[in-house]
């Protein structure tokens, strides 16, 4: 038998203030809320994943280990960054184009459905109702 993966289920990050990550993710992202407990949330990420937070004593934030949410394109990339730098008051980390932390410590990066590297999303019923071709 050979495991095939289908996708990613969900990803979970730590905060040490929920209802503060609650409102942060909502605020910049529009996330929706799924369902939230004692110590937790849940935010729908896209048409098949989610986003778990949970709340911590104490985050210790990592040098490299992030995740990547996709937007619909430039402008709302550039939305995300003002609204990060403006708003909140976070420092985009050097190289990229939509990298910083969160107000937790998690880093985030932020790319759109015309990077190339999403080529292999085209067959996602949410991407293809974009209408987003990909040039030669």
């Amino acid at each position: 038998m050979s495991v095939h993966v289908y996708g990613l289920g969900h990803i979970a990050i730590e905060v040490d203030d929920l209802e503060k990550g609650i409102a942060f993710y909502q605020d910049v992202f529009n996330l929706e809320k799924l369902d939230d407990g004692e110590g937790d949330a849940f935010f729908k990420l896209g048409e098949h994943q989610f986003l778990a937070m949970f709340e911590v004593d104490e985050v210790k934030p990592d040098r490299t280990r992030h995740f990547a949410l996709i937007v619909r394109d430039d402008k709302q990339v550039m939305e995300v960054r003002e609204k990060v730098g403006k708003k909140y008051g976070l420092t985009l980390e050097p190289r990229f184009r939509c990298d910083f932390r969160d107000p937790f410590g998690n880093r985030i990066q932020v790319i759109d459905l015309h990077d190339e590297s999403m080529v292999w999303l085209l067959p996602y019923q949410e991407v293809q109702k974009t209408g987003i071709t990909f040039s030669d």
